[in-house]
């Protein structure tokens, strides 16, 4: 059926938009490249969701690729969702309402609540590698911490109410943590950690009492995603993401947010309003005299 759809794009891409042939292959492969993203995700056109087209965007700029070939993809989806419109597959062209600079401030993904708890869900708390992983897991999503930050935070570093960053350009932060991020950590430190030679030793460490890198963090939470079956590109920095998002959600002031992020620039943050479509239309209908 896919395959069937995407066909009828080529033809209508060399005939009547007068492409050339370069451009109009261009436009193929791209299109093709999606549908194989796509595939076993949904069987029609019209299951698909903007947050496909955001995951496939987001795993193009994980290949490394060019910012011009990027565009020239997220160029040719527009215009293949719009012929799927004029020919009545779709009823509507979800494509429509993106900008570019919008798409880039929406990569990564955000998780709904019930992906990051069914992500949460999976490590093993009753062994050290599982231990370790939720405290980290649970800590990414409890204050957004980079995952660089979390790799240098030290056991010191880590009360019962908050946490001291040391983030970007060497600039201090202090960031509040919530229970549940504090009693995995406890855990992990109780069950795990009673050989840390002081309280100056790094928080997360490897088995062999190294420090632990972002690339094992970052393949660990691959590892957990895979393994909640969340179809979304998962990555460390989509729990900074998330824990953003979900805190302008439920109504939190932008600037505590920008504070606790470590953003220098309140533009920077602002990406969440553009990602956070339900607060927007939530704060709309609250507010606004004829809703």
């Amino acid at each position: 059926m896919l395959d069937l759809h995407v066909k009828g794009f080529l033809a209508y891409i060399s005939a009547e938009k007068g492409l050339s042939i370069n451009t109009s292959e261009a436009y193929f492969r791209d299109i093709n490249s999606f549908c194989d993203f796509i595939k076993g995700t949904v069987s029609h056109f019209r299951e698909v969701k903007q947050e496909h087209i955001i995951d496939f965007l987001a795993f193009l700029q994980k290949k490394e690729l060019k910012g011009s070939s990027i565009c020239r993809t997220f160029i040719a989806i527009k215009v293949f969702f719009r012929f799927l419109k004029k020919e009545g597959v779709i009823p509507l062209d979800i494509s429509y309402y993106f900008e570019m600079p919008k798409i880039w401030q929406l990569i990564p993904a955000v998780m709904s609540y019930e992906e990051v708890e069914r992500l949460l869900s999976q490590p093993n708390v009753d062994t050290f590698i599982g231990s370790r992983d939720k405290a980290i897991l649970e800590l990414l999503y409890a204050t957004g911490l980079r995952v660089s930050e979390a790799c240098f935070l030290k056991i010191n570093e880590v009360d019962d109410n908050f946490i001291k960053v040391n983030g970007k350009g060497k600039k201090e932060r202090v960031v509040p943590i919530g229970q549940k991020a504090i009693l995995a950590i406890d855990h992990y430190l109780v069950n795990f950690r009673t050989s840390a030679k002081s309280e100056n030793d790094f928080l997360f460490v490897t088995k062999s009492q190294k420090r632990i890198d972002r690339i094992t963090v970052w393949n660990r939470v691959k590892f957990y995603a895979k393994k909640a079956d969340i179809k979304k590109i998962i990555s460390p920095h989509t729990l900074r993401h998330s824990f953003a998002t979900h805190l302008l959600e439920n109504g939190a002031d932008l600037r505590l947010i920008q504070d606790m992020l470590g953003h220098e620039d309140i533009s920077t943050t602002d990406r969440y309003t553009h990602i956070s479509g339900g607060h927007l239309k939530k704060a709309f209908e609250n507010f606004h005299p004829r809703p």
